[in-house]
């Protein structure tokens, strides 16, 4: 991706956590922890790519020799990583070991597919194996300055997008066309992919991850719309408003001020010092003291950055402090099954004193023409 944000100092922090944690070596395969340690968006194959990150020692990475070349595109070369081609008849996993000295443990990347873990069991036999978010998933939980102007940004491109919705969303079309309008827009408000797009209308609205469907919308159809993508700069935005096509039901509109009230009171807890659970269980008593808490049937958020899911999540038994620098979405919600359902999704960052909202499009519900 271009303009994918890195730093060497990526690979500092991670070989010095790693040593800290008793860990020898971090083995990291295509997926989120290889891109924000290096901005390369390597393609999962079959064929063995590996970043290297010693906890002592220069790291390198093993990379199918047809694929060099684009590894020597990315960020990677201006990173100094040492890049160590491998041909069709090599063994990449033999090339780890031999350049890594009896290693007590390693970590694996945890997307890592289960015949690359085997394999790298069996070359290096007495080491023991443990998962790189145990370094890299607290790295990339504080966000940086800039890695904050980023999510800031992606927000600002989301949120224009739903400023678009009465243009997608009306009686007579299906959620499949209007995702497809949405979707396009996602990519011309300033996103490189889309990661996903719901239309849940009328009762698809009470499946919180409801796939596009062919039901046509109507006319006093409430629809939730929970839309995300990733920008050039490799950060993730998601957020989830509420429509309604003409006058919403009075059921609908009784149960949706109980969710946002619910949602700013999980905004207001959310501040540094505070525990995850705690901004899970401020949503969750407004929710259930109107009413409504067996129909809230998901945690209350989850981090976001270089991935729309990851730490730090938000949800009863996080016992995680929060801390400046953390990123997550606020997004209780209210399902009624067979009728409707609604969500008000948010993302946050946790500043010294507090919160920063970078979705700032009203929660409200927004009324459509029906």
């Amino acid at each position: 991706m271009t303009g994918h944000l890195t730093s060497p100092d990526r690979l500092s922090h991670a070989s010095k956590a790693a040593a800290a944690a008793g860990i020898d070596a971090l083995l990291v395969t295509p997926g989120p922890d290889l891109r924000w340690l290096t901005g390369y968006d390597a393609l999962p194959l079959e064929r063995l790519t590996c970043l290297v990150v010693p906890a002592n020692g220069e790291s390198f990475m093993v990379a199918p020799g047809l694929e060099v070349p684009a590894v020597l595109a990315s960020p990677v070369k201006d990173l100094g990583i040492e890049v160590v081609g491998w041909g069709e008849t090599d063994d990449p996993y033999a090339a780890i070991a031999a350049r890594l000295t009896q290693p007590a443990k390693v970590a694996l990347a945890n997307r890592m597919w289960a015949e690359q873990v085997l394999r790298l069991r069996a070359a290096l036999p007495g080491a023991e194996q443990t998962l790189a978010s145990e370094v890299i998933g607290d790295l990339r939980m504080r966000k940086s300055a800039q890695e904050i102007d980023a999510l800031r940004r992606a927000g600002q491109a989301i949120d224009r997008v739903h400023a678009r919705m009465g243009a997608f969303l009306r009686p007579g079309r299906s959620e499949r066309e209007a995702g497809r309008d949405i979707a396009t827009a996602i990519l011309d408000e300033g996103h490189v992919t889309v990661d996903f797009v719901i239309v849940g209308s009328g009762p698809n609205g009470a499946s919180p991850h409801h796939e596009l469907g062919d039901r046509v919308l109507q006319s006093g159809d409430v629809v939730v719309v929970d839309i995300g993508g990733t920008t050039a700069e490799g950060y993730c935005s998601d957020c989830t408003r509420m429509y309604t096509l003409g006058q919403p039901p009075s059921e609908f509109v009784d149960y949706f001020r109980v969710l946002h009230a619910a949602q700013l009171a999980a905004c207001a807890q959310a501040h540094p010092g505070v525990t995850a659970e705690s901004v899970d269980a401020a949503a969750r008593r407004v929710i259930a003291s109107g009413g409504y808490g067996e129909h809230f049937i998901h945690r209350t958020g989850h981090g976001i950055g270089v991935e729309t899911h990851e730490e730090p999540y938000i949800v009863e038994g996080s016992t995680r402090l929060l801390e400046p620098g953390m990123a997550f979405s606020i997004e209780p919600g209210i399902y009624l099954p067979g009728r409707h359902g609604a969500r008000i999704e948010d993302i946050v960052v946790t500043t010294e004193d507090g919160i920063e909202r970078l979705n700032t499009t009203d929660r409200d519900y927004v009324v459509l023409e029906g």
